[in-house]
């Protein structure tokens, strides 16, 4: 069987073999979910993205040395950050991360970790890149993109090279508002997120104030976002 007719056959099966569905309530392993249409469901998790932005001109117009720290340094940050927020990192795809948040604080949780990244780089990263390279006028800009939904986990791949698909509108909406470049507005969130958020991730500074500014998203009418340009101390 050459490759043409194995692909036929494989996808075949695919689309025509039934799901064997189970509900979660842990973050799964790849190793947890079935090569085959096997996967586990959640009513409800929050996903966030964390996106370095400007990715193709750091590696375009700096030495790959140092655009490998700026990389590492803002992951490392952004990793460290969701795990104390009690988020479960799922994916590593380049210049961003993708997060999973459950429980009943996942709102509140997934964005003070937004507003927390954003603090790392503005008040951890970028004060280090200008101490090591005191010439250099580079400096880290990024965006967190948060929404909540149900999703459905498959894995995917073959034997051997494989891992976990998240596939919701919160998946997809998250990655999409991790591209957003807007100013210093670097968290975005939906009105899903913000409107069940504990009040002390709404409001901050003295006297208290919105941390947020209600926007609509123009990609997609309807749609009622959430950005921010405050910073949570870590």
């Amino acid at each position: 069987m050459g490759l043409k007719e194995e692909l036929q056959s494989e996808v075949g099966d695919i689309f025509a073999t039934r799901w064997s569905t189970r509900d979660g309530d842990v973050v799964p392993e790849a190793e947890d979910v079935g090569l085959g249409n096997d996967s586990v469901r959640f009513d409800e998790v929050a996903i966030l993205y964390a996106d370095l932005a400007e990715s193709t001109a750091l590696v375009g117009e700096h030495s790959d040395s140092f655009a490998a720290e700026v990389y590492k340094a803002f992951l490392q940050c952004a990793s460290k950050i969701v795990r104390q927020k009690g988020g479960e990192i799922t994916a590593f795809d380049g210049d961003r991360i993708m997060a999973v948040f459950l429980g009943d604080h996942k709102r509140t949780d997934s964005a003070k970790c937004g507003l927390q990244i954003h603090y790392a780089v503005r008040n951890i990263i970028n004060p280090a890149i200008k101490k090591q390279y005191p010439r250099s006028t580079y400096t880290v800009t990024h965006a967190v993109g948060i929404d909540v939904s149900q999703v459905f986990v498959a894995r995917t791949g073959i034997r051997g090279s494989n891992d976990l698909v998240w596939v919701g509108r919160a998946a997809n909406y998250a990655a999409k508002l991790s591209n957003l470049r807007e100013g210093n507005f670097a968290t975005w969130i939906t009105a899903d997120v913000y409107d069940r958020m504990n009040e002390s991730s709404k409001e901050g500074g003295d006297p208290k104030r919105s941390m947020w500014e209600q926007r609509s998203w123009t990609r997609l009418p309807g749609v009622t976002l959430y950005r921010s340009s405050w910073r949570w101390p870590v």
